[in-house]
């Protein structure tokens, strides 16, 4: 499970949208699922597992993208950390009196079955130091012009602008502030452009001659959609 795959993304804003009244919970399982496959907690199916969730003090979702060496939005226990390094992504949903990390892995029973198992983990506090989505905003405007100051003194073949850059799973839900929208939105087509960057035909040396500007923009890109995905939290908590 790949962080390109959206099921955490998609997990995290349908679900903090249920969870603050904007839509109904079969509708933010029925759209995680659009995205994802079929999903299940366990051997719980995800409208069930929420459903319990938050009848056991559920009141946030939060998502975590972490990178080797990065571990953007994760606050432990070791096992948790590891297995959400491994897959590039999680989700963590804030109960009560506890944070329950939720790690995909494909879940393929047979040869006509292909969806999602969230592996359930307990996880950390909940780490405060994440930007807020104006901060986020404005390292990922600063990353795109070091990034885009590097390519262009990098010699090689002529880059086209990639047409056609698939967004789905990068939008958020009703509820979200328009500036979440456009952050995300520009977050996710960055990240399908950082996948391509490999693939526009330099040489190795040229690749590591933008190599910093990319690493540095991969980040503002991770931390632009964790903030992205909290903003709809962002008011009650300046309140």
């Amino acid at each position: 499970m790949r962080p390109e795959s959206p099921v955490c993304p998609s997990l995290v804003a349908w679900g903090n949208a249920w969870l603050t009244g904007h839509v109904g919970l079969d509708e933010a399982s029925d759209q995680v699922e659009a995205v994802a496959g079929p999903v299940v907690t366990g051997d719980v199916p995800l409208r069930a597992y929420l459903a319990n969730l938050r009848a056991d003090g559920l009141h946030e979702l939060r998502l975590a993208l972490p990178a080797p060496g990065d571990p953007l939005g994760l606050s432990g226990p070791a096992p948790f950390n590891a297995a959400a390094v491994d897959a590039g992504q999680a989700a963590i949903a804030v109960l009560r009196d506890r944070r329950l990390g939720l790690v995909p892995a494909p879940d393929r029973r047979g040869s006509s079955y292909s969806g999602v198992r969230l592996e359930i983990h307990e996880a950390g506090p909940v780490r405060q130091d994440l930007p807020s989505l104006a901060e986020a905003e404005h390292e990922l405007s600063a990353a795109m012009r070091s990034a885009t100051e590097a390519l262009s003194a990098a010699e090689g073949p002529a880059q086209s602008r990639p047409d056609g850059l698939s967004h789905r799973g990068g939008e958020l839900a009703p509820g979200y502030p328009g500036r979440a929208h456009r952050v995300a939105t520009l977050a996710t087509r960055l990240a399908a452009v950082l996948r391509l960057a490999d693939e526009r035909g330099l040489t190795s040396a040229q690749i590591a001659a933008r190599g910093a500007a990319l690493r540095e923009l991969d980040r503002a890109v991770r931390r632009a959609l964790v903030a992205a995905h909290h903003a709809i939290f962002e008011p009650l908590r300046q309140a």
